[in-house]
């Protein structure tokens, strides 16, 4: 089973649209989002091609045929649950994976600095920070896709996937920033 994990959107329909491109490439069987949607946030600049009501127009349609599962950002609020056609208020979601647990959040709750209680071989992913993560902490695997918009520190826009025991964060080029066995 592949699964694939984008976060950070901030309201760019032209990166959504080059996450989807990849998702075709990909053909993932379930797309995780781990928030910040629509909303920039006022620390963040417009990211390229802003267009919240276009990038809730996208999701939506792709949901229709495939499920979303997603979780809420710090900008995520109420009203763009208004927009979009599938649950993604929820703060955190599990998800068993090869016999693995995966605790998916966006990361400004629980994060790979305060981690959720988790047993060692588990899986907690975020995103919020933008930047690409693929590391072991106390026995605890902890991801991070990076930002398909707004990557920081230098980073490329990226998005992370998950193939069996294996989790990989790739730019739009196909080019692997991180990877980990777990």
């Amino acid at each position: 089973m592949k699964l694939m994990f984008i976060s950070d959107i901030h309201g760019s329909l032209y990166w959504l649209d080059k996450a989807l491109e990849q998702l075709q490439e990909e053909q993932p069987s379930q797309l995780i989002i781990l928030g910040d949607f629509m909303y920039h946030g006022p620390r963040n600049p417009l990211p390229e091609g802003y267009d919240p009501q276009g990038v809730a127009d996208r999701l939506n349609a792709y949901n229709k045929t495939n499920p979303i599962i997603a979780v809420r950002g710090n900008c995520d609020a109420e009203v763009d649950q208004m927009l979009l056609q599938f649950p993604m208020m929820g703060d955190y979601t599990l998800l068993l994976h090869g016999g693995r647990r995966i605790y998916a959040t966006h990361g400004h709750g629980f994060s790979i600095e305060r981690l959720p209680q988790l047993t060692k071989g588990d899986i907690f992913i975020q995103g919020h920070t933008h930047l690409p993560v693929a590391d072991k902490k106390e026995g605890i695997y902890v991801l991070n896709p990076g930002s398909i918009s707004l990557p920081k520190e230098g980073n490329p826009h990226s998005y992370g996937v998950l193939v069996d025991a294996k989790f990989t964060v790739k730019d739009f080029e196909g080019n692997t920033v991180k990877s980990i066995s777990l």
